[in-house]
């Protein structure tokens, strides 16, 4: 073997070298990903187990050249396998005959007469290509090897690769949470066997209340059990797809932007989302914006029009200074140096003159704005005079206006502007239209038809591109012929502009987004958090990945039942049918001799109509593996059918919202679509770049961040009371693991903590007032078990700060709002959740606005009194009382009432610093308290105190009769 052979290690750049066999080194049998010994040994010592190309974890080297080669050929071969699967390859099964009813004369179906037929005629044309095959001279196996084996040592570069938490981090984590956990055992053994019989209420509610948050604990810690981190190379992507002189080989993407309420989401909100869509990086013919308006709003669709004229100025501008963030509003704001690795002489005099052209946009914009404000009497009227179609929200015709694209104008520098599209769909009385999911599947039906991208990105209207290559990032995974083939899709963490530093209320939600998000990442993927996800339209139909195997057959007799088969019988009957659909569309796709005649027949007879909906096109864009619209298609005529499908009526006896789509069923949708998608055995990806994929506008004010919460918490509840609960629904095909049906059923519980933590969170003002405690006298072993437990918790806090890279401030504002939150926003939803559930009672609560005076994060400080607010500001009363009444008892009881005090005042402490940032928040001011409230305070504790020891009423009482008995007997 020739030294000039020898690829060079991708790490140290030096020559991977030989064995001891003269042959080239393999650090792994999977991949042949190019190392060398010494970086693979370093590799290993630093705890990456795992190969940086593919993940899988490195085998045990054989010393026998020959098990080498066999290892390495086994390995090419199943590779090349994989290879000819394709992205969405489908099983194929036998199709049902249930649901067609057209039959010939003898009683079979005609459409499987047909299938039958088509199969014949495919297997002809095998036989004809293998005959070919055989007249050519045949290369012989060894020599297909031969050649192969450069070609797989100079294999494509990985797009992406798995990048573990390091041993050294994660295995003292992992040892911490057993260890705690025994912990936990010995507690809850010592705390049962030891009752406190002077306070047994009060002691059996603490055990009732330790025992849910041990379970809580469960639920969230273990999904992190191997969390990983993930690398992306989009120079990798751009050479094996963007090929100089060929047409791009990137996949299309559909981007959908939903809104309802111009007037409570900004128009000018809107429309720097969507420029910043219009300007991303990724090329032109490859992008379409789908802008769904549900509120049929004239001011949503003429700021379109005002956007899509200054998008021909803005998009040039963009791309030719490369300039991040595209969204002009957020760009103009920076307080950055905008002349940094700028060299072009021209970008001062051009960035000021587009800076003076979004001036006046935003004026336009505003105007429009304010003339919206008063709607007139015979209501809007377009600029040829005809009524606006949807001056009646509830009840008027869907719409849909192409703005740009393939016909539609040209930017400044006469170059193609991405397709934008505006949509409304049909409103009528009488029918459900299932609020954000239902506009959600309206945009899946009209971008299929008019595009039909393989990939679809949904955003809300307030979360504009941050970094313009974020589509490329998502793509490393999609597209990767070994990664993408089993990808739902790729989620993106949330970040958010306009909340202050100290992040008060939790709003950025770091430890979910960088720690429990990152967990999930290793088991089956994370879970949809509603925005910035990039989807596999294939797996929002319903099918099941391309490697997933047929459910078993179950097979069980009189006396040796099986288990598969009672476990969840109505799961794998919906599978079942869903096998059915896959094979159907493989029959379809394979067949090559057919009219379309037969083939339309085909379509109305196979179920499809009862999946998908009565539009032929839709379904026709659903077979085409690669996406797209043929080129032959009538605009007019596609126009025409995505109006029809995106009818009030379309989805009526079909699966939608069921089983395709969005899910119904709950206000969080995003939990629910994902959790389906996942039961069906797809997985996702978490993709976390340097710079931030999306950026969006938080609720900032303490109301509004309960009422967000309170609406989380509702959906969890109607999940938790519907069929779609994962603590039954999905068992059957066994293809959700473990981990992650925890991680899903701890998002459907954790609101029904609120109530063992608002009554845990009342009993240190009971104790302070009764003098009793939860806890009786210490022993020693009692002593350590409680010195264990708190020194666990905090261990497992800065283990998992350490391999996450999360701040403690993070961590602390976190476990602050899991409070505040708890015994408010989420005591709410329970109750609200079953009354609407069980009752059918909708409840609100409204809110009403106070001005503030800070400028500077001035919505931070508004107040609005709302009935969420009642609980916690209860809760710091009395615990505040408590504190007051215990300091008053122990100064009457003299130095020994010092001692038990300790630890019912610091159990008080605990409540009132986790409600700290809500009783801040109460203040209503940014930098002092005021002054009214210390003196409400100073006079309100010094009133209690006075009170408490003249009347001190939990001291038994003496009999008044015995009393003037002893009296009169000393003759007093």
């Amino acid at each position: 073997m020739m030294q000039s052979s020898v690829p060079l290690c991708n790490i140290c750049g030096e020559q991977v070298g030989v064995n001891d066999n003269g042959e080239v080194f393999v650090g792994c049998y999977h991949c042949n990903f190019p190392i060398c010994k010494a970086c693979l040994e370093h590799e290993i010592n630093e705890g990456s187990r795992g190969c940086l190309s593919c993940g899988i974890p490195y085998e045990e080297r054989t010393k026998g050249g020959d098990e080498n080669d066999i290892k390495v050929h086994e390995n090419q071969s199943q590779l090349g396998n994989s290879q000819d699967i394709g992205l969405h390859a489908r099983h194929i099964s036998t199709v049902s005959t249930v649901d067609s009813e057209l039959h010939d004369e003898s009683g079979n179906p005609i459409w499987k007469n047909r299938v039958e037929s088509w199969k014949g005629k495919d297997k002809k044309s095998k036989k004809k290509k293998a005959l070919k095959a055989e007249v050519e001279a045949p290369i012989p196996p060894e020599q297909h090897m031969e050649e192969r084996m450069p070609t797989e040592v100079a294999a494509d570069p990985p797009l992406s690769i798995v990048v573990p938490i390091s041993k050294t981090k994660l295995a003292p984590y992992r040892t911490v949470i057993i260890v705690r956990l025994i912990i936990l055992g010995l507690f809850f053994h010592y705390r049962v066997t030891n009752p406190v019989d002077s306070a047994f209420a009060l002691w059996l509610t603490s055990i009732i209340c330790e025992i849910w948050f041990a379970f809580s604990w469960v639920l969230d810690q273990f999904p992190k059990w191997c969390p990983v981190d993930r690398h992306t190379f989009l120079e990798n992507l751009s050479a094996r797809f963007e090929k100089e002189g060929e047409p791009s080989g990137l996949a299309a993407v559909d981007f959908f932007v939903s809104t309802v309420d111009p007037l409570k989401e900004p128009p000018l909100i809107t429309a720097n989302t969507v420029l910043s869509i219009l300007a991303v990086d990724y090329p032109v013919d490859k992008v379409s914006c789908y802008v769904s308006d549900d509120g049929a709003a004239m001011l949503t669709f003429e700021s379109l029009v005002e956007t899509a004229e200054f998008a021909r100025k803005w998009v040039p501008f963009c791309k030719k200074f490369s300039i991040e963030p595209r969204a002009p509003e957020y760009y103009f704001s920076q307080k950055i140096d905008y002349l940094k690795d700028k060299v072009q002489p021209s970008f001062v005099k051009e960035r000021r003159a587009m800076k003076r052209d979004y001036e006046e946009y935003k004026v336009r914009v505003n105007a429009l704005v304010s003339k919206a404000l008063k709607t007139p009497e015979e209501g809007w009227t377009m600029q040829d005079g005809t009524p606006w179609p949807g001056n009646n929200s509830r009840d008027h015709p869907g719409m849909i206006q192409v703005f740009l694209g393939h016909s539609g104008a040209l930017d400044m520098e006469g170059n193609e502007l991405p397709r934008l599209v505006y949509v409304s769909r049909e409103k009528r009385p009488g029918y459900q239209h299932h609020k954000k999911a239902g506009a959600e599947n309206a945009l899946v039906r009209v971008s299929a038809v008019l595009t039909n991208a393989p990939f679809i990105l949904n955003l809300d209207c307030d979360h504009y591109l941050n970094n313009s290559k974020a589509v490329r990032e998502a793509m490393c995974f999609l597209m990767d012929p070994e990664v993408g083939r089993d990808l739902c899709y790729v989620q993106f963490p949330q970040r958010f502009d306009g909340i202050d530093r100290s992040d008060r209320y939790a709003n950025r939600n770091t430890v979910f987004f960088d720690v429990n998000m990152k967990g999930l990442d290793g088991i089956q993927g994370p879970v949809y958090v509603g925005t910035g996800c990039v989807f596999n339209r294939q797996a929002l139909y319903g099918y099941s990945p391309p490697s997933m195997p047929n459910l078993p057959k179950s097979s069980s007799c009189c006396c040796c039942p099986s288990k598969k088969s009672t476990k969840d019988v109505s799961e794998i009957y919906r599978d079942a049918k869903r096998a059915e659909l896959d094979a159907a569309i493989f029959n379809l796709r394979e067949m090559d001799n057919y009219d379309e005649h037969e083939r339309s027949m085909l379509i109305s007879q196979l179920s499809f109509e009862k999946t998908f909906g009565l539009s032929t096109v839709f379904i026709e864009s659903t077979l085409m593996e690669n996406g797209g619209v043929a080129e032959s298609a009538d605009p007019a005529m596609l126009i025409k059918e995505a109006i029809h499908v995106i009818s009030c009526g379309y989805e009526e006896k079909t699966d939608w919202g069921k089983e395709i789509g969005w899910i119904y069923g709950s206000v969080t949708e995003d939990i629910l679509t994902g959790f389906k998608m996942q039961c069906r055995g797809w997985r996702s990806v978490y993709c976390m770049p340097l710079r931030p994929a999306f950026k969006g506008s938080a609720p900032i004010n303490l109301s509004d961040r309960l009422h967000q919460v309170l609406r989380w918490a509702l959906g969890s509840v109607e999940i938790f009371l519907s069929r779609h609960c994962p603590l039954w629904y999905g068992w059957g095909g066994g293809r959700l693991k473990l981990l992650q049906r925890m991680a899903y059923v701890n998002t459907i519980v954790y609101p029904f903590t609120s109530l063992p933590l608002i009554a845990y969170c009342t009993l240190p003002a009971i104790c302070l007032l009764t003098g009793k405690f939860i806890i009786p006298t210490l022993s020693n072993i009692a002593s350590v078990l409680f010195l264990g437990l708190f020194l666990s918790i905090i261990t497992t806090s800065v283990l998992e700060l350490r391999w996450s890279g999360v701040s403690i401030e993070d961590l602390w504002r976190n476990e602050q709002f899991w409070v505040i939150g708890g015994v408010s926003a989420h005591l709410f939803a329970v109750f609200q959740g079953f009354l609407k559930m069980l009752a059918g009672v909708d409840t609100n609560f409204t809110v009403t606005a106070k001005a503030a005076d800070d400028a500077e994060f001035g919505e931070l400080y508004i107040i609005k009194w709302t009935t969420l607010l009642i609980p916690p500001t209860t809760l710091i009363v009395i615990n505040l009382v408590g504190v007051v009444a215990g300091f008053s008892d122990a100064l009457n009881g003299g130095y020994e009432s010092w001692g038990p005090l300790f630890g019912k005042v610091f159990f008080a402490f605990w409540v009132i610093f986790h409600l700290y940032p809500f009783l801040k928040g109460l203040m209503g001011r940014q930098n002092r308290t005021p002054t009214i409230v210390i003196l409400w305070s100073v006079l309100l504790a010094s009133v209690f105190s006075l009170v408490w020891v003249k009347i001190d009423p939990f001291v038994s009482k003496v009999d008044s009769s015995a009393i003037s008995g002893a009296c009169s007997a000393i003759d007093c």
